[in-house]
């Protein structure tokens, strides 16, 4: 049943799980906004990036640990929030919170996972953070803050970059929704997947955990354009923790953010998601972390499909890099065994990379610049 042993990169992750998913789901997982060539200028411009390999350094000792908000990580990346996790396995969201506890990495959690906030915090043995949209009159927002605040999360993600959710058009060819609507289409569908539907109806079908369709209920498609600087301001001093501001590009918004009191910044792209036409994150990376300075934290995601991609995004100034699809990818393929193959293969693609550069560990601050980063911009 499980394909784990085929797995040598995230290529070959994401391969298994398009044969094993159906075309809706893996859609859904795989799919960005308008044509899709978002995705392909982000891959172009992490390749782009080039690194400078070292010789004759005594690397023998090295590690893959860093600090994030003042606690040691095991690895340098961690879980981005992605909705809806268990429709790429059942029990995906409890086998990423069973990582996270392991390695002491940070855990999104979606404000539409399908398992509760939680059971996924507890979980994790305390590594999640809960991830949230400011939707409608923030009355449900409110809420979800003040939960996610009694189970005691210490990290909150404002994810700011869907002011309107993106126009997906392989989820609308498939009539992705949720919950579920099954017409003839997706039947036949889920017919001609009989290992990943049949998992699935004996798991349950997944649904948006967190709401109850009583006190709150939230619809994914919901506009969020009303959001503006006095929301930012009034979950700032509703959220006593650390507050992560996700989805940036822009150094103006960059600048103010920092100057507003958010902790760090993450800089992304929603994946592409969201608009099609958005530069590559990991320019905007470049370009914020300039604007900034070095001693604030920035983080990153978007695109990252290697280890050494997390290296890349280390040398172009990220203090932490996260990964979403490459995990559910994983997860498709060789559910949890899966997970844990591709998370192994990552670690030993940095643990290599810092070797090849003469390094003994990631490097933060103004020592990045000893990775040797270079740009080629291609014709």
């Amino acid at each position: 049943m499980l394909f784990e042993a085929g797995i040598h990169s995230v290529a070959d992750a994401r391969r298994l799980a398009q044969r094993r998913l159906p075309w809706m789901v893996f859609d859904y997982i795989d799919g960005a906004a308008g044509d899709e060539t978002g995705p392909e200028a982000n891959r172009r411009a992490l390749q782009d990036v080039h690194l400078m390999p070292r010789v004759l350094r005594n690397v023998s000792n090295r590690s893959l640990s860093v600090s994030l908000f003042g606690e040691e990580k095991e690895r340098p990346f961690g879980i981005c929030p992605m909705g809806m996790c268990n429709l790429s396995t059942p029990g995906a969201d409890l086998m990423l919170a069973r990582l996270a506890a392991k390695y002491k990495i940070p855990h999104g959690v979606s404000t539409v996972s399908s398992t509760t906030m939680e059971e996924i915090y507890e979980t994790s043995e305390g590594q999640a953070w809960f991830q949230l949209y400011f939707s409608g009159d923030g009355v449900g927002t409110m809420k979800l803050l003040e939960r996610a605040k009694n189970i005691g999360y210490k990290t909150l993600v404002l994810t700011l970059d869907v002011p309107e959710v993106g126009r997906r058009p392989r989820e609308l060819r498939h009539g992705f929704k949720m919950p579920f609507k099954i017409g003839l289409s997706q039947f036949v569908d889920f017919a001609m997947h009989p290992r990943w539907s049949l998992s699935t109806l004996l798991a349950g079908k997944p649904q948006m955990a967190n709401f109850d369709g009583k006190e709150y209920v939230f619809d994914r498609t919901e506009s969020r354009a009303a959001a503006d600087w006095k929301t930012f301001e009034r979950i700032r001093d509703s959220w006593p923790g650390n507050l992560v501001a996700k989805g940036v590009l822009a150094c103006e918004d960059a600048r103010r953010l920092k100057d507003s009191g958010v902790d760090a910044i993450q800089v992304s792209s929603h994946g592409s998601r969201q608009l099609n036409a958005a530069p590559p994150p990991i320019l905007a990376l470049q370009e914020i972390r300039k604007e900034i300075g070095e001693d604030f934290p920035l983080f990153y995601d978007s695109g990252i499909r290697s280890g050494e991609d997390i290296v890349k995004a280390y040398a172009m100034g990220a203090d932490y890099v996260f990964l979403g699809r490459a995990l559910l990818f994983a997860l498709a393929a060789g559910g949890e065994k899966g997970l844990v193959r591709l998370f192994e293969i990552l670690s030993r693609e940095i643990d290599i990379s810092l070797a090849q550069l003469g390094a003994t560990k990631i490097l933060l601050g103004k020592d990045r610049n000893k990775f040797g980063v270079s740009l080629t911009v291609k014709p």
